[in-house]
């Protein structure tokens, strides 16, 4: 049975650990050539050398910090010039919980830098090698948080919310040059990022952070966290070509979460 990515090239933002590795292992055991970003080079490498050992397939490795628009355009110039881009996924983030009245300007900022502005940098930069090809997909890592409102969140929901709405516009514009563009929106991943988060979180509200993910838990039909794996392999779906007729859609992975 042929590999669903077999002879594609995927560029991963975020992609040396949690949602972005996990991601970047299923493409991989779809026979996905990578090209994986991350801001820590040392961790990335170690990641892509780990992952093409592992599966056998080309990973190139391209450090910078994707909320540098002139840095994020030499990047994928140099990732073109491995290979065409056929698959962007959209992952690198933050994430800063406070009470809204509490939140600094410096960190509002810094969140939508990190979850907004990366995305119109990476994605502006490759669009036009996939208009020009012809063909082309574009995931973009959003959350529950970008489909309704909740609290001591702002930011990261401001953030998420945006990325919906990006893609809801971009899957508009691309679709006559066969370029999709489709977000997932899960609830809580199980990932360093998540535990940190959920820290903080309880520091904001005065709880333990295991008592804080109960009461999380409670409000969720399946009551547990999201394995990496689980989102990873809908953005496999996603890049294959059994995914051909969708587009501009922001794709829920919250076990009912959503039904409550």
């Amino acid at each position: 049975m042929t590999a669903r990515l077999s002879g594609k090239t995927a560029l991963i933002t975020g992609g040396s650990r949690g949602i972005g590795r996990a991601i970047a292992e299923a493409f991989a055991a779809e026979d996905c050539a990578l090209v994986l970003n991350a801001r820590d080079a040392v961790r990335l490498g170690e990641t892509a050398e780990a992952i093409a050992q592992h599966y056998g397939v080309s990973v190139t490795p391209l450090p910078c910090d994707v909320t540098d628009g002139a840095a994020v355009r030499d990047m994928v110039a140099r990732a073109e010039a491995v290979a065409p881009l056929d698959i962007l996924v959209n992952n690198a983030g933050i994430h800063i919980p406070n009470r809204f009245t509490d939140y600094s300007f410096d960190d509002f900022r810094a969140v939508m830098e990190s979850n907004v502005y990366s995305v119109f940098h990476v994605t502006q930069a490759v669009l036009p090698g996939m208009i020009e090809r012809a063909r082309g997909r574009v995931i973009n890592l959003a959350s529950t948080a970008g489909k309704w409102g909740s609290r001591n969140q702002s930011a990261y929901n401001a953030s998420k919310h945006a990325v919906v709405g990006l893609t809801r516009c971009l899957g508009l514009e691309m679709a006559p040059h066969n370029v999709l563009v489709n977000a997932i929106c899960p609830w809580i991943v199980d990932t360093d990022m998540a535990t940190g988060f959920m820290q903080r979180h309880a520091a904001v509200t005065g709880v333990s952070a295991e008592e804080l993910a109960a009461r999380m838990n409670q409000g969720v039909p399946l009551g547990r966290w999201i394995e990496p794996r689980e989102v990873a392999g809908l953005a496999v779906y996603l890049a294959s070509d059994e995914a051909s007729y969708i587009n501009g859609q922001a794709w829920a992975v919250d076990g009912g979460y959503t039904m409550i």
